[in-house]
């Protein structure tokens, strides 16, 4: 068992300045205002509304875009998407794109093996499936299928989110997501006869399930909000305690009950042995209070191990009463320390891996821990023992990224995935006591790596720090300046970008493209002070970072301004929004997907008051609100400008990062961008923020991307492969 904070590390913002007037008025955008267009937009209607923020008085016209369950939102929704449907269509090569995408996609994937019970499981995707497929082996038997997310709904978009299995891998507890939504139903079954053992729990939202022996288990929620479960405000999550056999009303509230000490995001994990329930509790993404609770005793208080929630804890493993975390406490690369959980005391912890120059991630497997190390964003695997005397340096296939390494004490070996920019993801067997890896399966996609290369560079930012950045394409690709080029950024929550394999990104490469992905600031590529240096007032250096990546990119010749795009989603979307606002002259084509835009009013939706800690608050101070008010996205469209042509894409069921955002800033660049590039929003139906998302609904997406990107770079016909 490994968790923290981070099953809800990417939920992100809490309620600013009250509306003076939430009627809307009929007010639309004028005749005048679409003249410069080469086509009309809908029309979209401004309302009266205006917030007060200290001293400054801010409208905001398309609050009632805020409004997901409205007919006006979903008469706007279809409107909107006729326009730019019809836009998208005429982009002769776009199907072509779309085909080629569904070729190179079309390759077998199966994931690693996990041990449960008697069986052996293992994730399959045939290679068009819409949702990978979980089959099960006995032995040497011949695999079976187990359970298909596909029949869970005739178009795909429901998904399977999660599977626990009960210490005796008799029954399974999954959870479902259905339209992407972060709300989740859990269904439990018999693993044998795979029957439905009772009625199905409803309204879990960012949870994990961790088993109590075979008795029952543990998972967190909210209340069901008031208003809209895609869109109202909710903020203080509960751990629960499910017995089998009994009514979900009946589920014992374990933490998280008291109104005076609410925490945004709980999560509870039972330790292998069964013996200690670990809790941690936060109310931002960043940092978090830790608490155990023996099991052996019914009746036992929790005792707090950390309570400040300055500083972020991740459950490793534990044995006996010794129980493992990796921490940044005192350490800003995070290190690895052992605390006995009958003398807690700060001053008895001890450090089992120390910190070093490099960002430390903890895996446990087989009787051993597992070091992951960033080094520049590139993996280094480190393998030690329970006593922090280090094993050996794992040697890798190569330099990419890897996961894994993970798995139960009792395993003969343990498995991990290797993948860069051109290596599509290959799954290792590792022989922990002989220390070699062995290929377990390796997929067959149809291109040869060998046709492509990456390279690291470390360019200049605005204040003179040095960003370091991959560049991906094809050999021999002519540094002329007339290579079109996706810059794709995210910058924010402590999430680390390491190289990856996407058939998308390969499918843009092979056009002639050039992939470009800098380490930006509010990452976590270099520990907590690289994410520092990107949050609340500090949150413009992620954006001047991602420019000078651009100005790179154009200095070097790899492109130029009229065929730059750039790219990112969810906090990379806010970053895209920011600098095409601030920059409209660097780059031809913007795409913020999913993204964060209304910087004044984020924290009023769902969960997102906990992104607090990387963004600050409009409500904060007025300093605060003056620096998030400077850069907002959608209160930094200015009229007449020619903005880059730009695609915004949201989906109808993100409660993430709700489509509000998307809504206004659409509706803002289409009231008041100057020049002929068009302004459209792509707003898929039945999805959320990206996760379960149905594998022909992502081939339909990235063709449109690419199809845009290319035609309003002014490509007329795709180069012959």
């Amino acid at each position: 068992m490994k968790y923290a904070v981070s099953a809800v590390a990417l939920a992100l913002l809490t309620a600013c300045g009250q509306p003076q007037d939430t009627t809307k008025s009929t007010d639309t955008v004028t005749a005048a205002e679409t003249k410069a267009h080469p086509f009309t937009y809908p029309l979209t209607q401004k309302g009266e509304v205006v917030d007060s923020y200290f001293d400054t008085q801010v409208a905001d016209p398309y609050r009632w875009l805020e409004d997901d369950r409205s007919a006006e939102t979903g008469a706007w929704v279809k409107e909107q998407n006729k326009v730019t449907f019809a836009y998208l269509d005429q982009i002769g090569y776009r199907d072509q794109i779309k085909q080629r995408l569904e070729t190179l996609w079309n390759y077998e994937k199966v994931g690693a093996p996990f041990k449960e019970g008697d069986y052996s499981y293992f994730f399959k995707n045939d290679g068009l499936q819409n949702q990978s497929v979980l089959y099960r082996k006995k032995g040497d038997g011949e695999a079976e299928l187990f359970l298909d997310p596909n029949t869970f709904s005739a178009d795909g978009t429901t998904s399977l989110a999660d599977v626990s299995f009960s210490k005796d891998g008799k029954v399974l507890a999954y959870s479902i997501s259905e339209g992407g939504s972060d709300w989740r139903k859990i269904i439990i079954i018999d693993t044998e006869s795979k029957k439905e053992l009772e009625t199905q729990l409803v309204d879990v939202k960012f949870s994990g399930v961790s088993w109590k022996g075979n008795e029952g288990f543990f998972y967190s929620s909210y209340d069901k909000p008031e208003g809209s479960e895609l869109s109202a405000k909710t903020d203080q999550h509960k751990l629960y305690y499910h017995k089998l056999g009994t009514a979900q009303k009946d589920d014992q509230l374990v933490y998280g009950g008291v109104e005076a000490e609410k925490h945004r995001y709980v999560g509870g994990g039972v330790t292998d042995d069964g013996k200690y329930l670990i809790v941690s509790a936060a109310n931002a993404t960043s940092g978090n209070k830790v608490f155990i609770k023996d099991l052996t005793a019914p009746d036992s208080a929790f005792v707090t191990v950390y309570a400040e929630g300055s500083a972020d804890f991740e459950f490793v493993d534990s044995r006996g009463d010794e129980l493992y975390f990796v921490t940044n406490l005192n350490a800003a690369n995070k290190k690895l320390v052992k605390i006995n959980a009958k003398d807690v005391a700060q001053d008895k912890w001890t450090d089992v891996i120390a910190e070093t120059a490099n960002v430390l991630d903890v895996n446990k497997g087989a009787g051993f821990l597992f070091a992951h190390y960033m080094v520049d964003a590139i993996s280094q695997v480190k393998q030690y023992d329970y006593d922090g005397k280090l094993v050996r340096d794992v040697t890798l296939p190569g330099v990419g990224t890897v996961s894994g390494f993970g798995g139960k004490t009792k395993d003969e070996q343990v498995y991990f995935s290797f993948t860069n920019y051109n290596t599509a993801a290959t799954t290792f067997a590792f022989e922990p006591k002989a220390g070699e890896s062995t290929v377990y399966y390796k997929p067959a996609v149809k291109f040869n790596s060998d046709d492509y290369e990456s390279k690291q560079v470390f360019y200049t930012s605005k204040d003179g720090t040095k960003v370091p950045m991959i560049i991906t394409h094809k050999k021999g690709v002519q540094l002329d300046g007339n290579n079109p080029t996706l810059l794709y950024g995210y910058g924010g929550f402590n999430v680390s970008l390491t190289p990856a394999f996407s058939v998308a990104n390969l499918v843009w490469m092979e056009l002639g493209g050039v992939y470009a992905v800098p380490n930006l600031r509010g990452g976590g590529e270099y520990g907590k002070a690289w994410h520092d240096a990107g949050i609340q007032q500090k949150k413009q250096n992620v954006f001047d970072d991602f420019i000078a990546a651009g100005e790179y990119l154009i200095a070097q010749k790899y492109t130029s301004s009229d065929k730059l795009a750039i790219r990112g989603g969810s906090n990379g979307g806010l970053l895209v929004g920011a600098v095409m606002t601030q920059r409209p002259d660097l780059m031809k084509v913007a795409i913020p997907q999913v993204g964060v835009l209304d910087m004044l009013r984020y924290h009023t939706f769902t969960a997102g008051a906990g992104w607090a800690y990387d963004y600050g608050t409009s409500e904060q101070s007025k300093e605060m609100f003056d620096y998030i008010k400077g850069y907002s996205p959608v209160h930094n469209v200015k009229q007449g400008v020619a903005y880059p042509a730009t695609l915004v894409t949201t989906g109808d069921h993100d409660d993430r990062v709700v489509p509000a955002h998307s809504f206004k800033f659409a509706a803002e660049l289409q009231a008041k961008a100057g020049g002929s590039n068009p302004q459209l929003i792509r707003i898929e139906t039945n999805a959320g923020h990206g996760a379960g998302v149905p594998v022909s609904k992502q081939i339909e997406l990235a063709a449109d991307i690419i199809g845009f990107s290319l035609f309003n770079m002014g490509v007329k016909e795709l180069p012959k492969q």
